[in-house]
């Protein structure tokens, strides 16, 4: 269609609102018609909006109405809701409040804890520190004390070395002065025999061997035996005894024993146990020279004989 309605035909809704507002004030001038229509169309428009404006105003005064009481529905709900949340909230804030207090106390507590703590760890470290400088002095008081057992042990390494050379010494001294002794008295025994050395120098040599060895005293006893009891006639008799923790030795000491001897020596103890009213423990000849009857003599009445004073047994 070439006219003008065909090309309004052909326009899309939007363009051709854009046509009328461009194109009907220019038509309607030159068509009656189309005025007289366009004046109808408007008078229609203007009824149905003063209609459409009342019944808008009615919505919209019924809408202000009810949103005044929903709102003061809310208002109320809201005051109410919002006193209660106040009151909640308060009570919140209050128990927080205590609650943070409660947490501040906490932490203050945990905090003198943590002092205190700090102050006995450094108590206990100060107490380590010492222990361990006690320790080390100690260590060291110890090796000063092994070195001192060291040295002290080798002393007495050194001094039982030196008392055994000093005990060999002396046994060996010992031993000579016994062989010198038994050399001497046997050439006392001998001289004094021969008359080169007198009996009585001899005795009193043994005597003093006697005394010095077996820390005792011998006593020469001299008594007179009126009746002759030894020798049957009247004479003075000679002995030697030895008193020591109450017992009594008789001995005879001469620089050498015959069998006769030993029975003169038997009846001088008789007469000095019958004299004084005392047995004899021991009768004990000392003599280098014992010739062999006087031994058997001298078995046969119990005397015990030493042909030197050091072998005497303990008297």
């Amino acid at each position: 269609m070439q006219t003008h309605n065909g090309d309004i035909a052909l326009m899309t809704a939007g363009n051709i609102r854009v046509v009328s507002d461009m194109k009907l004030p220019e038509m309607a001038q030159d068509n009656r018609e189309l005025r007289d229509w366009m004046v109808r169309v408007e008078a229609g428009i203007a009824a149905n909006r003063a209609y459409t404006d009342k019944r808008f105003d009615e919505i919209l005064d019924k809408l202000e109405r009810d949103r005044e009481a929903q709102n003061q529905w809310w208002e109320e709900r809201w005051g109410a809701q919002q006193s209660e949340w106040e009151k909640k909230w308060n009570e919140n804030n209050h128990r927080w409040e205590e609650n943070d207090k409660r947490w501040d106390e906490n932490d203050r507590r945990w905090e003198e804890n943590d002092r205190r703590w700090d102050e006995n760890d450094k108590r206990w470290d100060e107490n380590d520190r010492r222990w361990d400088e006690n320790d080390k002095r100690w260590d060291e008081n110890d090796r000063r004390w092994d070195e001192n057992d060291k040295r002290w042990d080798e002393n007495d390494r050194r001094w039982d070395q030196n008392d055994k050379r000093w005990n060999e010494n002396d046994r060996r001294w010992d031993e000579n002065d016994k062989k010198l002794g038994r050399i001497e008295r046997s050439i006392g025994a001998i001289g004094a025999r021969w008359g080169m050395k007198s009996e009585a120098a001899f005795r009193n040599g043994l005597v003093g061997i006697l005394e010095q060895n077996f820390d005792v005293q011998v006593l020469n006893v001299n008594e007179c035996d009126e009746e002759g009891e030894v020798f049957g006639y009247p004479e003075q008799i000679e002995l030697d005894i030895i008193i020591k923790n109450g017992l009594l030795l008789i001995c005879e000491l001469k620089s050498s024993v015959s069998g006769s001897d030993v029975y003169i020596f038997q009846r001088k103890a008789k007469f000095y146990e019958k004299r004084h009213q005392r047995q004899a423990n021991r009768l004990i000849v000392i003599s280098p020279m014992i010739l062999p009857q006087a031994q058997k003599v001298a078995e046969r009445f119990g005397i015990d004989t030493y042909t030197d004073s050091l072998d005497v047994e303990t008297l």
